[in-house]
């Protein structure tokens, strides 16, 4: 009789927990959906208003002065046959290229010279899949689902939920996601060369050259940070920044 009871009381709090268990997933829907619509915060040094509110805080180098109206890049690219943008409708569509002799060239030359200043500083270098669930896309503030959105989806009905991420940014916080770090690990730094898909979907007037394309390769920092004190995140978004500066610097270009 002491069993049947405890086997009577056992589908008893099952039952309960079927109800408690549905009820549960409903809250959890509806407060995840909601805690997506809270923006990030912006950082408390930057101004508040439209473009016209900008500071410059530091100009670096002297911007060349010509005698003579100087080309764009894309001019420049295709008299030298390194660049290639029109007449590729048949190819792969408006806002792609190729890059062909030195203009490949240079891509490589760009990101390992990136990649081995980085290395250098103590980064950690990683690979990232291209393909990823929107679960973490969202954990990016980046919303999948967005009409209209930037990211390219792939089709759900071979694939459900994979996006093409748009930087390595998504990948790299996809590997720390539901991830512990020793705190004495801290702060990782990780530099990631990878190739950043995204559909742009600027209604303005369609821009040329390698500006707002569809595809292109770029190295991201990214840092993990503890929160003991308050200023680790931003002491590292100095220290990147520093880096930036650095990078610029020795390719010898002009910058603000």
């Amino acid at each position: 009789p002491e069993l049947a009871s405890l086997q009577e009381r056992g589908r008893s709090l099952r039952g309960q927990l079927r109800v408690l268990e549905a009820e549960e997933s409903e809250l959890e829907q509806r407060f995840y959906l909601g805690a997506l619509q809270l923006p990030n915060r912006t950082h408390p040094a930057v101004p508040v208003g439209d473009q016209s509110q900008a500071q410059v805080l530091e100009v670096v180098g002297k911007k060349p002065v010509f005698d003579f109206k100087p080309k764009g890049h894309l001019e420049l690219g295709e008299g030298l046959d390194i660049i290639r943008q029109r007449r590729l409708s048949h190819v792969s569509g408006h806002r792609s290229y190729y890059l062909c002799g030195a203009g490949a060239l240079l891509q490589h030359a760009l990101v390992t010279f990136t990649l081995q200043k980085l290395l250098s500083k103590g980064f950690l270098p990683m690979t990232v899949p291209d393909l990823l669930r929107g679960a973490v896309f969202e954990g990016c503030g980046v919303q999948p689902s967005a009409a209209p959105s930037q990211v390219y989806s792939i089709d759900p009905a071979r694939f459900e939920d994979l996006c093409l991420a748009g930087s390595s940014e998504v990948g790299i916080a996809g590997y720390f996601m539901d991830h512990a770090v020793q705190l004495q690990d801290l702060p990782v730094r990780v530099v990631c060369s990878s190739t950043c898909y995204r559909a742009e979907t600027d209604t303005g007037r369609e821009p040329w050259g390698l500006y707002r394309v569809h595809q292109f390769t770029k190295v991201e920092m990214f840092g993990v940070t503890a929160a003991e004190r308050g200023t680790e995140s931003e002491e590292l978004l100095d220290e990147f920044l520093g880096l930036q500066k650095e990078i610029f610097s020795e390719l010898g270009l002009h910058y603000r």
